[in-house]
């Protein structure tokens, strides 16, 4: 038995557990290219299937997830192996365990998935499995075939709002003015208006 420590894939998924960020850095810092980094993300699990992001959103580990998602070729929309859930899936089942007051702070880890192209509605498992689902009805669900609308707390009316505005969006192919924009004053109007 060697005394070599812990490889790169404990180290990612114990910062995903406990959210430090350092340790994270660390272990992206180690690889040489961008391709190699989204590998180790994109193919790293733990004993029972479940991805990085499935662990930093199932811990709550916000600023992990968030460093998580500005990774080059990371897949936001993985799909664990023991309940066929994606992120955006743990992130409720996480919201749902707070208490009604940390339900506002929980659900900026299902709007920093969503911002980052998490798919409310759909899951990428197998071309014939999507094409199966899509028949059937619309949407492709876990393995209780639920979306992750469905396993928000009824009481939780603020999640169920953000997670119906993703689905709005991805369904209008992000073809909508954010309330944001138009605060901020971005984007109002033509290009042939300015000189």
């Amino acid at each position: 038995m060697g005394d070599e420590g812990a490889s790169p894939r404990e180290l990612l998924l114990e910062a995903c557990r406990r959210n430090n960020t350092e340790l994270l850095s660390e272990v992206i810092k180690s690889y040489s290219s961008a391709e190699r980094t989204a590998q180790l993300l994109n193919t790293a699990t733990d004993g029972v299937g479940s991805y990085c992001l499935h662990i930093a959103a199932s811990y709550g580990s916000y600023e992990v997830l968030d460093a998580l998602l500005d990774q080059e070729g990371l897949e936001v929309d993985p799909v664990d192996r023991l309940e066929a859930d994606t992120p955006l899936h743990k992130a409720v089942r996480f919201v749902n365990g707070l208490s009604k007051s940390e339900w506002e702070a929980g659900g900026s880890l299902v709007e920093l998935l969503l911002d980052a192209g998490a798919d409310p509605r759909v899951h990428f498992q197998t071309a014939l499995r999507i094409l199966t689902e899509l028949l059937q009805n619309g949407r492709i669900r876990n393995k209780a075939k639920l979306k992750p609308m469905e396993l928000v707390d009824p009481r939780n009316t603020e999640l169920r709002g953000v997670l119906q505005k993703g689905e709005f969006a991805i369904m209008a192919g992000n073809d909508v003015v954010d309330e944001d924009d138009e605060a901020d004053g971005g984007p109002t109007g033509s290009a042939s208006d300015s000189d």
